[in-house]
């Protein structure tokens, strides 16, 4: 929608696009209207500009992944995602790495209330130059995307793509590697999360009934992927069908 009136165009305006905006729907009374306005109606339209949107998920640790650092070793870290919204949340993690890490899960949805641990495996490459341990830690990065879903839904990565411009980047996680061999309570805690985080991951794969986050899990989880997908592509042709 436009704005009524003319104004120079705003190079940041690409930064407001997902942003509401307001115009006089008469013209005539355009003058009028912008007479009346208030300093506490413009001052609210400028809060609901500049806000960030509202998050839904609450992250331990909270800004970065704290992995060992073991040169040309695959290691894990992790991470809690809590829904703290009142509706299902599906969440999505991507990363600038994607040939040498991964997430278990990389995506899901979490009930209210609800909350997984994610495990993260990282490839450590051997330092070049003399490269020290904490000149890697700001090389990759972690992002976590989520989207509001009604209950019931099931977890496809598509879901982000069809609804983009409802999709809230919730975190972007920075790497902090920790020596193994020196204790610390940000290494003491990093274990007790992986061993929470594997314990789920076992728990999932017994034939009990689904007590726990719709997440995807290791293991059949490429195959329970394709046929949510297979599920979701063929509903998605069926309603084309009628449409046409």
């Amino acid at each position: 929608m436009a704005i009524a009136g003319h104004h120079k165009p705003n190079p940041d305006a690409n930064l407001f696009r997902l942003c509401p905006f307001w115009s006089s729907g008469n013209t005539q009374n355009q003058s009028q209207e912008k007479s009346q306005k208030s300093p506490k109606t413009v001052s609210s339209v400028a809060r609901s500009l500049l806000l960030p949107p509202r998050r839904r998920l609450r992250f331990d640790p909270s800004n970065h992944l704290y992995f060992p650092y073991e040169p040309g070793k695959q290691v894990k870290s992790a991470v809690r995602l809590k829904n703290t919204s009142k509706s299902c949340v599906a969440f999505k993690f991507q990363t600038t790495a994607p040939k040498s890490c991964y997430m278990r899960p990389p995506g899901g949805i979490l009930a209210p209330g609800e909350s997984v641990i994610a495990t993260v495996f990282k490839f450590v490459e051997q330092p070049e130059n003399n490269e020290k341990m904490s000149d890697q830690k700001n090389k990759v990065k972690f992002k976590i995307m989520s989207l509001k879903v009604k209950e019931g839904v099931d977890y496809v990565p598509e879901l982000f793509d069809e609804q983009k411009d409802l999709v809230t980047v919730e975190r972007v996680l920075g790497v902090v590697f920790l020596d193994p061999e020196r204790p610390s309570p940000a290494l003491e805690k990093l274990k007790r999360q992986l061993a929470e985080a594997d314990a789920a991951v076992e728990a999932r794969k017994k034939p009990a009934a689904e007590t726990g986050p719709r997440v995807a899990a290791e293991g059949l989880v490429i195959d329970e992927w394709k046929e949510r997908r297979e599920k979701y592509l063929a509903r998605q042709q069926v309603q084309t069908v009628d449409s046409v």
